[in-house]
């Protein structure tokens, strides 16, 4: 664990160094062309985003929690006309009086690997991709994750005209192996999208987080609207967002009194 902390300790102190650089801006084509592709999941395009959540006012005991997650997207080339993207979701999560008055839990949680298979190029705006998806027993902290193996489907499907992204992306995953003293896993997760990308680069849209347990029988729904833009830290192409997160239908004793999203997104053009 300490070896992971460090790793992502020395992530982040290169992230926030490179914002003191200076940040000149990227050829107006160039950056509309990476919104583009950003606001598209599946595209043939080598990205790291870190996408920081911070969640205030949480159940009985008025806790906050800081959730990390790192989510690198690197395609892959099978064919002329089909890719493979792959997604990786790696929470670190720092939460206070969650659990209990004055206790804290920092570390890794599940992750989430993901693998689309995609056609190469979009047909009339329109494009999908679909494979599977498996939840990783990562957590560090058993509070902080499932301890189950699970594996299931996941697809997503979008189009893109006109300045205009809109879609969805769906998984749903079956606990198959892990501890026996845990409860299942069997759990859907369904993110509806949708943003507006200018020539500049700036963009606005948001997208719905659902989250359906359907061992525990509860649903929870976040909505995300957010800003982003395209600029460049020295030499490296990156993306900003930020807005705030909205707790929509949240089970009882979790819901948050309000959340915040930034994201630092690091891009890779080819």
């Amino acid at each position: 664990m300490k070896r992971k902390t460090k790793i992502t300790a020395l992530l982040l102190a290169l992230s926030l160094a490179s914002i003191a650089q200076d940040k000149p801006k990227p050829a107006s084509g160039d950056a509309a062309e990476l919104a583009k592709k950003l606001s598209n999941p599946i595209a043939s395009l080598i990205s790291m985003p870190f996408q920081n959540n911070t969640d205030v006012g949480i159940g009985a005991y008025n806790g906050s929690r800081n959730t990390l997650n790192f989510q690198p997207v690197i395609p892959i080339s099978l064919s002329p006309s089909l890719n493979i993207i792959t997604r990786v979701v790696l929470p670190i999560i720092t939460q206070q009086d969650i659990t209990a008055p004055g206790v804290k839990q920092t570390g890794l949680s599940d992750a989430v690997v993901s693998a689309f298979f995609s056609p190469a190029e979009a047909k009339n705006g329109m494009t999908w991709g679909v494979g599977p998806a498996i939840l990783v027993p990562t957590a560090s902290d058993k509070v902080l994750g499932t301890e189950k193996l699970g594996v299931g489907p996941t697809a997503v499907i979008l189009k893109q005209a006109n300045g205009w992204t809109y879609g969805a992306l769906v998984n749903q995953i079956w606990s198959v192996a892990g501890s026996t003293s845990r409860a299942d896993v069997n759990q859907m997760f369904v993110q509806p999208f949708f943003a507006y990308n200018w020539k500049s680069g700036a963009g606005a849209g948001g997208n719905f987080e659902i989250t359906q347990n359907w061992e525990g029988n509860a649903t929870a729904v976040y909505f995300n609207p957010t800003i982003t833009g395209i600029t460049k830290l020295g030499t490296q192409m990156v993306q900003l967002a930020v807005g705030p997160r909205i707790p929509v239908s949240i089970p009882d004793g979790s819901r948050p009194d309000f959340g915040i999203r930034a994201v630092l997104n690091f891009v890779f053009p080819k």
